[in-house]
């Protein structure tokens, strides 16, 4: 396998997700694990680790691993039978990507989300800080839905949407979908056999949109209409997405080699958008002030620590926006607090080696970490 193809295609991209659907990794008629499949795309995830690429995958197949083990591969399934499906096969999805992941000495590691975990703030700044920690010690977190829990009215509703959101609360530069097409016709190439490929796409307009069709007309897995939403998610994230054909063995590789594709370009980073994001926020609900030190060490790019707080003004939860002031009151900054105002209150002026004998248990270091911080423009 030639490295360099997959130097030169990715160079621009650090933190990458793959999104795996049901029908690519299960046979949906045995509703076992295309094992072959998934052996060769864990050889193309360990050429990603091999050029030092941060690597998540996204996905699907519990429902369609267990469904099997209760005899109901030919039934729609009612709300339980898909919980109680998803129940048994998450245990066979996440072996079969620790073992196939095992044999590239890559270590993986499990997470399950709901809607809330990405949407409300300190859920998100908890599944954020677990997932960084994890590729930290370049272990691939293997994500998928919780199943077993959500329900119809709350759930993501497709693994698209939820790898976009992931995405978003992760900073990646790069969603991979690997699908059944190879990318975005201008109409369903399936009926329309003179319909043109669309290699880039710059922005989501109502146009693109009409090349998706209904909602309820798939001419890929998951519908067409799912992947322009997880775009649009991951253009505001400053995430950059592919839609690629993943049918064949060694996706990813045929992808670097030339294979058609269809990339949703940005035009920001993700740490510019979360930054964004950040500054958008309407609802500050506190401020801590800083004393001098602290205020020079933001300007050096820093985050700001426990020590350096003398004054708390509440009451926050952990994951609320809040204002940072200078000793006069006048706000030079805001962001997410890693911490309630009533350990605020207790961790305060304390270095960080403190913390643990203060509350207890070992929270953050930051209080507010700098990715999760935007300075007032002067």
């Amino acid at each position: 396998m030639n490295i360099s193809l997959y130097e030169k295609f990715f160079k621009n991209f650090n933190r990458i997700i793959i999104k795996v659907g049901s029908s690519l990794l299960v046979d949906p008629h045995l509703g076992k694990i295309r094992e072959g499949w998934m052996e060769s795309l864990a050889q193309n995830i360990a050429a990603l680790m091999e050029i030092e690429k941060e690597v998540l995958i996204v996905s699907s197949g519990a429902i369609a691993l267990g469904r099997g083990s209760l005899n109901l591969m030919e039934k729609n399934l009612e709300l339980q039978e898909s919980q109680a499906s998803a129940s048994i096969g998450q245990i066979a999805l996440a072996h079969a990507w620790q073992s196939v992941l095992a044999k590239k000495n890559v270590k993986c590691a499990q997470i399950l989300l709901s809607p809330d975990d990405t949407e409300t703030r300190r859920r998100h700044l908890n599944a954020r800080a677990t997932i960084s920690t994890l590729l930290k010690f370049k272990v691939i977190p293997v994500i998928n839905e919780n199943d077993t829990v959500t329900t119809t009215e709350i759930r993501f509703g497709d693994n698209d949407r939820l790898a976009a959101r992931v995405a978003q609360m992760t900073s990646s530069d790069l969603l991979i979908l690997l699908s059944d097409v190879d990318g975005l016709y201008d109409s369903d190439p399936r009926i329309n056999k003179n319909a043109s490929h669309i290699s880039k796409v710059d922005d989501i307009s109502h146009k693109i949109m009409g090349m998706a069709g209904s909602a309820n007309y798939e001419y890929a897995s998951g519908g067409m209409v799912t992947k322009l939403e997880a775009a649009k998610i991951t253009r505001i994230a400053g995430c950059a997405m592919i839609i690629c054909n993943g049918e064949k063995l060694s996706p990813l590789y045929n992808l670097v080699e030339g294979g058609k594709h269809t990339l949703f370009e940005v035009n920001q980073t993700p740490l510019s958008a979360r930054k964004s994001w950040i500054a958008a926020g309407i609802n500050i609900v506190g401020n801590v002030t800083l004393d001098d030190g602290a205020i020079k060490a933001l300007s050096r790019g820093s985050s700001i620590l426990p020590a350096g707080v003398t004054n708390i003004s509440g009451p926050f939860e952990r994951g609320d926006l809040i204002d940072v002031l200078d000793k006069k009151g006048e706000k030079i900054a805001s962001g997410l607090s890693a911490y309630a105002s009533e350990e605020v209150k207790l961790i305060a002026g304390n270095k960080t080696d403190k913390i643990r004998s203060i509350l207890g248990y070992a929270g953050r270091h930051e209080l507010i970490h700098r990715d999760d911080l935007v300075l007032n423009q002067k």
